[in-house]
């Protein structure tokens, strides 16, 4: 059965059998790997522990064993943090401590009666090396994307932001599981506020791990119980770089493939770093196409709910007839026919999704094609219906951000149902509280809807619209930023005979 340790009680000093054995049955109990060597130099007895399969065991016997016994001197705890050729090392006094970095990759060294223990990280890390972007794909740009380790995301934010004001902070959050996440953000732009904030919130975090940063995301975000996301996660490094010189403060997390941006806003969920590579007028247009698609997304499958059901009225005769003769054979209301079609969709894009790449695209060919048609010769749905559904999702895929593209295809079940139940008086209902919500939404205790309200158009620029690069010198205002520009202007020169 495992001991329990105190987190502040000092276990030193102690004889090292004593130590091994409280460790073992503490927390090493089932692992097999778990290495004690025990040595006797002169007169001094100690003891190396570490689980093999998660060390550098040639690092072990090169700095640490191999250091002590050809040395004449007397050893104790601060010789060992001065003279081992390793870097990291800390002084424990805490049995759980030791037990905590032994399993993350630690080596622990104790010399009999000593009051403290040495341990050095040397873990044995399988890296994946940075590959393609794969869920945020772009055309322009760079195609890198974070991968696994911290210290390779460290080191590809560096490569890319080389700044002598770009800081770190390094937490460790996790009582059972621990994990390494870094704060960063540039010194002479973000605000001191978002930094202090973030601090607090991770410093305040108690949790047993943190599996992933969209799971991080879920326990800092200023309201939990919303459907949308208040904190924006990226696996794009060059889209990281760009909102820390926005004045935004990023994380990473070891062991997770993403980080985290913050604060964010309701409109920069449909920005994309490629609305900078290419021109500042496509890029516009690009981004006022995402919002008309998330507008049409959430909105044509209940209209036409609505329409059939309460408001026949508003359809055009030739088109009513249309409608009639294609729903003849459907013998579901359209609330139940939209509803069943829409869960089908959704289907088909989890399916999609979970299997692998090839096999993935078949499916969506084989139930977009030849099972939808099957629905509509059985009749149970129509084919304007599945005209619709098809633009609707379609419009929701062209939202860049995976979390948002997800939220507003749920938001299409209750809108409707409430479009079934009591029609268009029931979609705008919907649509109002839904605005209410956006309304009441922060991020990072920054208004969600930023800068549509409070209004700021001055900040157009950096969220509906883009300027050319040499009109758009100003940082969003929203985000508070030390320096609020983002170079300094040319001075003016008068105009030549030619050039007039």
């Amino acid at each position: 059965m495992r001991r329990r340790f105190r987190r502040n009680a000092s276990y030193f000093p102690c004889k090292i059998d004593q130590l091994e054995t409280d460790l073992k049955d503490g927390f090493f109990n089932s692992l097999p790997n778990f290495v004690a060597k025990k040595f006797k130099q002169d007169s001094q007895k100690y003891i190396v522990m570490y689980i093999s399969y998660m060390v550098e065991e040639e690092q072990i016997y090169k700095y640490v064993i191999d250091n002590i016994q050809r040395s004449q001197k007397k050893w104790d705890t601060n010789t060992l943090i001065n003279e081992i050729s390793l870097k990291d090392g800390e002084k424990r006094t805490n049995i759980k401590d030791i037990g905590n970095d032994i399993l993350q990759g630690s080596v622990a060294i104790y010399i009999d009666g000593e009051d403290s223990c040495v341990t050095y990280p040397v873990p044995k890390l399988i890296k994946r090396p940075p590959e393609k972007a794969e869920t945020e794909s772009l055309i322009f740009g760079p195609k890198i994307a974070f991968s696994e380790s911290l210290t390779t995301n460290l080191n590809i934010v560096h490569w890319r932001m080389d700044n002598s004001n770009l800081k770190s902070e390094k937490f460790i959050i996790g009582n059972e599981l621990p994990s390494e996440i870094r704060l960063i953000y540039l010194s002479d732009i973000a605000e001191p506020d978002i930094v202090k904030e973030m601090r607090r919130r991770l410093n305040k975090l108690e949790t047993d791990d943190v599996l992933e940063s969209s799971v991080l995301t879920q326990y800092i975000e200023d309201n939990s119980y919303s459907l949308f996301p208040q904190l924006h996660v990226t696996e794009l490094p060059d889209r990281f770089c760009y909102e820390l010189k926005e004045g935004k403060v990023g994380l990473l997390i070891d062991k997770s493939p993403s980080g985290v941006i913050a604060p964010t806003t309701f409109l920069s969920f449909f920005e994309s770093t490629e609305d900078l590579y290419t021109r500042w007028n496509m890029g516009t247009f690009i981004r006022l196409m995402r919002l008309i698609g998330m507008f049409l997304s959430i909105t044509l499958t209940p209209f036409y709910v609505a329409a059939l059901t309460f408001h026949y009225e508003i359809i055009p005769t030739a088109l009513l007839v249309s409608l009639g003769h294609s729903r003849s054979r459907v013998p579901f209301p359209p609330v139940l026919e939209a509803l069943i079609l829409e869960f089908f969709l959704e289907l088909i894009r989890e399916a999609g999704a979970r299997l692998p790449t090839k096999v993935g695209q078949t499916m969506g060919i084989v139930g977009g094609i030849v099972v939808g048609q099957a629905i509509v010769q059985a009749g149970f749905t129509s084919n304007i219906l599945i005209i619709i559904a098809a633009l609707s999702a379609l419009a929701s895929f062209t939202i860049p951000s995976y979390l948002m593209s997800s939220a507003v295809r749920i938001l299409r079940f209750p809108l409707i149902i409430m479009s079934g139940l009591w029609g268009f008086m029931g979609l705008f209902f919907c649509y109002a509280f839904l605005l209410i919500h956006l309304l009441k939404q922060q991020s990072m205790k920054r208004p969600y809807l930023t800068p549509i309200f409070p209004f700021r158009p001055r900040d157009l620029d950096n969220s509906i619209i883009r300027l050319p690069f040499l009109q758009s010198n100003f940082r969003a205002y929203s985000n508070s930023p030390k320096d609020t520009k983002r170079f300094k202007e040319p001075p003016k020169t008068n105009k030549t005979d030619i050039e007039e």
